[in-house]
Formats: C-alpha cells, structure tokens, sequence
C-alpha cells in the first residue's frame, strides 16, 4: 500500500494560529540542518510514497528548502506544501512552482480583522493575499504542471465570511481550488475552551457538507476552479471507520520522529532509522490499543472528540509532551501582534 507522508519540516513559525495543531512558533523548532534534511528526504523516498506534503511551522523558514523538496520530486513522487506565505518572495515563488506540485495557501479569512485576528499577527492577510499573486505570477511564466489555491480553516469566527472567502478566488486568474475544511480538536484546538467556543457544532458541520451548501459555494468561483469542504471526521480514526477503511497518512515530525497517528501526540519510531514496515506496523498496533478505542469509539460530537484528543495526548506524549500540554494557556482573547 502506498502512503501519503506529511512532513512538518519545522515547528519555527511568524504566526501564532489561535487553532495551531502543531503549537508551531511556541516551542522549539526541531529543524535538522540541511545535510540531515536530505537524510531524512532520501528516507521518504525509500518508502516510495504517493506523495508527500511539506507543511509546519512555516515551511518557507527552512533554508533551502526548495533543495529538499526537490529531492524528493526527482524521485518521481508527488510533493506539495502548506504555507502561510509570510516569508514569500517572487524568487522563491518561481522556485517552488519550478519544484512542487501544488500549494496550499493558509486563507482563514475575507478580511484582515478576520484572518489577521485567527492567524494573530497583523498583516498576514495581506501577505497570504500577496503570496496568492506571486503563485499566480509564477504559474503563468511556467508550462509544467502546477496548480495552487486556497485553504481555509473554518471556526465560528470565521464561518460568516465562507462564501466571501470563496470568492476571494476571483482575484487570482490561475487559482486552482479552494478547499475548506473544518478545525479538528488537535494542538491548541483541543483545549476545552476552545472547543466550546470556536469549534463548529454537528449542525453546522452537517450544512458545511451537504450538497447544497457545495452548490451554493461553486457558484461564488470561475469555472474551473474546484470547491471542496470537510468536516475531516476522518483523520479522527474512529474506529468504527478504520474497520471498514484503509487509513495510509503518516505524519512525520521535523527532526523525522512518526506519530502513530496523525493528529494525536505520541511517537512509534523514526523514519531516518526504523524501516518503513516496522514504522507502520507499530502504528497499526496503536489504532488497536484498547485505550485509543474505548477513547474515540464515543466521541459523537465536536466536544467528545476534543476531550478524547486530551486523553490520548496525556497518555501517550512524553513528558516532554506533557509538559507542554501543561502550559498551554487558556483559550480567551486573541492577542494580535502589532509588528510586521
């Protein structure tokens, strides 16, 4: 079976995401220097993945990281990034559109007071917006495939602004799609706080899915411009789903250490030193573990899912895992930086 690999290549961030599944820019950064960057590179190629994604942190932080992304590209396998497009130059955007397959473009909201206050530092709308353009720039000095666009992270602060997020797309002739997607309780967005006030309810997920709103929002784009959303119940792994379907992400932390499952604290191995087999193998084991079932095997609501996330966390991270979770303030009033 092949994988699907997500790298985040770094934790060192310019945000500070009020949702941010990785706690990215609030703890170290993990970064392997470049040398060991290849290592790890020359290791997901060895698993022969389908494809593998870059994302964080701020993958664009990482010196050279178009070297190693091209690494993994000339072995014939898919790459792509995530990027909140702060650090964005027009030299590095015709850079990764020579390399990549595709990038996703972090857009979590139609206005700054929106996105700047979700994403909390100000500006970087307009830098997100700017990072569209060079993309779109890029792509049009190429003939080789690329495709780019945007993705939106939906909360109640910004679901209100969904249809006007989808037609931010009209500003970018070369934009591919524009994929939403709704926040899961991973990283800061577990916190019980947060799931109480920022995580959309079942209602609200139901109409963010269902065709008419899919119709509504298809509307709002040019044609040819995809349209997708998700409640992403999936990457939740209940395992009521993983009993009927294969599951083949893994995700992989800066310094190459793989969690057992993707959205969860709690590490099998690494991929620069334990074969790919062994790594899955292992992994497997923990989607059985009779505490992860009987964790998530209830988790109905938003809410449930957000307190399974705690225990799972609290059981399987290390104490160093621990400990950060310990810090984790509560969620209350965003601060926005006012540096730029």
């Amino acid at each position: 079976m092949q994988i699907e690999i997500n790298w985040d290549v770094t934790y060192a961030c310019p945000l500070r995401c009020v949702h941010c599944y990785s706690e990215s820019g609030r703890r170290p950064a993990r970064q392997l220097s470049h040398a060991e960057l290849l290592e790890t590179a020359d290791a997901l190629v060895g698993m022969k993945p389908r494809a593998v994604t870059f994302g964080g942190g701020e993958p664009l932080l990482v010196p050279r990281i178009v070297e190693v992304a091209e690494r993994i590209s000339r072995a014939g396998i898919e790459v792509s990034m995530y990027t909140g497009g702060w650090p964005l130059d027009p030299d590095t955007a015709q850079e990764l559109v020579r390399v990549l397959d595709r990038v996703n473009v972090s857009v979590d909201g139609a206005t700054a007071a929106v996105h700047d206050r979700i994403r909390g530092r100000r500006g970087s709308f307009d830098r997100a917006v700017k990072a569209l353009e060079l993309f779109d720039a890029a792509a049009a000095a190429t003939d080789r495939p690329f495709t780019f666009g945007l993705d939106c992270v939906l909360v109640q602060s910004n679901l209100h602004q969904l249809d006007e997020v989808c037609a931010l797309t009209r500003r970018f002739p070369r934009l591919s799609f524009a994929w939403f997607g709704a926040a899961i309780p991973s990283g800061l967005a577990s916190r019980a706080g947060f799931a109480d006030r920022e995580l959309l309810t079942d209602d609200q997920l139901r109409e963010l899915t269902s065709r008419d709103t899919l119709a509504r929002l298809r509307t709002l784009v040019p044609a040819g411009v995809r349209v997708a959303t998700t409640d992403n119940r999936a990457l939740q792994m209940h395992p009521d789903m993983m009993a009927r379907f294969d599951f083949s992400m893994m995700q992989v932390e800066p310094d190459g250490e793989v969690r057992a499952m993707p959205i969860y604290e709690g590490t099998v191995g690494n991929v620069r030193t334990d074969p790919l087999d062994v790594l899955w193998e292992r992994s497997k084991a923990r989607w059985k573990d009779p505490f992860i079932t009987e964790a998530l095997s209830t988790a109905d609501t938003m809410a449930d899912w957000a307190a399974a996330t705690r225990r799972i966390d609290e059981r399987f991270g290390s104490d160093e895992v621990r400990a950060r979770i310990a810090r984790r303030p509560e969620f209350g009033a965003v601060a926005v930086e006012v540096s730029r």
